[in-house]
């Protein structure tokens, strides 16, 4: 063996060496097992808690990395989209119409909220019900809402900032709602006069809502 191709053997193996061990890294960093992900009573809902890497100087997290994502969440997010409001605002009860349905991961950047869903599937065992989550810059909760889901949320604290990310683009034409107080649903929002958009109050009750939605 010459002292050239000698050489170039160590090499290869240091170099083999270093890609295993960062190739280990990555998956030690980025495996699912990393965030914990919880399951609902409605299927078609997760609430995700990050790992956070906190230290003196403050924190670090990733809220979002298509790689890991993937396990559970088979979406492509196309937009991203930033509200602040004041304490007692409602907004909702939104979605949009096929084809420009949307799936949502959100979180609370600054403040506190409660986040609320129905579900507006046809033949769900769970249509009409609610499911409602705190989520606030303390808990730093995600919450993925699949299509078929009407959304909306209350700030609970003076500028709080709501964070989402959607899997179609915004189409105003497809916008619709649902009445934020519609007694057949009867979501408890914690607050006895929020604050309403007037497009808000236009939205439509449940029972007059022929749902294009369909649970599978």
């Amino acid at each position: 063996m010459t002292l050239f191709s000698s050489i170039k053997k160590k090499q290869q193996k240091i170099s083999y060496s270093l890609k295993k061990k960062y190739i280990c890294l990555i998956l030690i960093n980025y495996h699912p097992n990393s965030m914990n992900v919880t399951t609902t009573p409605i299927k078609g809902l997760l609430v995700i808690e990050p790992k956070i890497f906190q230290d003196e100087r403050g924190f670090f997290m990733e809220t979002y990395n298509k790689e890991t994502f993937k396990e559970f969440i088979p979406h492509n997010f196309v937009q991203d989209n930033l509200s602040c409001s004041i304490k007692n605002v409602l907004r909702g009860l939104h979605f949009q119409l096929p084809p420009f349905a949307q799936a949502k991961l959100v979180t609370v950047i600054k403040g506190k909220a409660i986040d609320v869903v129905v579900d507006i599937r046809q033949n769900s065992p769970t249509y009409g019900q609610y499911y409602s989550i705190e989520l606030s810059e303390t808990n730093k909760k995600l919450f993925f809402i699949s299509e078929g889901f009407a959304h909306g949320f209350i700030a609970l604290e003076n500028n709080t900032i709501f964070q989402y990310k959607c899997s179609n683009i915004y189409h105003q034409k497809s916008e619709s709602g649902l009445m934020w107080n519609d007694k057949d649903i009867n979501i408890n929002w914690h607050c006895d006069n929020p604050i309403i958009s007037t497009k808000d109050t236009q939205n439509l009750n449940l029972i007059n809502f022929n749902s294009p939605f369909i649970y599978a």
